[in-house]
């Protein structure tokens, strides 16, 4: 169920080419905190599916909401 939480959540990802300094950024607009920047959209991915990773397990081990993304609702988890 994780693995297909985080696949879904990635798949609403948006990306940026930043001309200044020519990186991408991407954000999962329906989880705030959550984002990355790097010089290639594919270091780019790798990252931001990391950083989100590790912000869904923060969430879960401290037990405050997660949002539900493609009808998955990781709050109904009990640890």
């Amino acid at each position: 169920m994780l693995a297909s939480y985080i696949d879904q959540a990635m798949e609403l990802a948006v990306y940026e080419i930043i001309e200044d300094n020519q990186t991408y950024w991407g954000e999962i607009p329906s989880v705030q905190e959550v984002w990355a920047n790097y010089k290639t959209l594919e270091e780019c991915r790798r990252e931001l599916r990391e950083a989100f990773s590790d912000w869904l397990a923060l969430r879960l081990h401290l037990g405050l909401r997660i949002p539900v993304i493609a009808g998955i609702n990781l709050s109904k988890l009990k640890v």
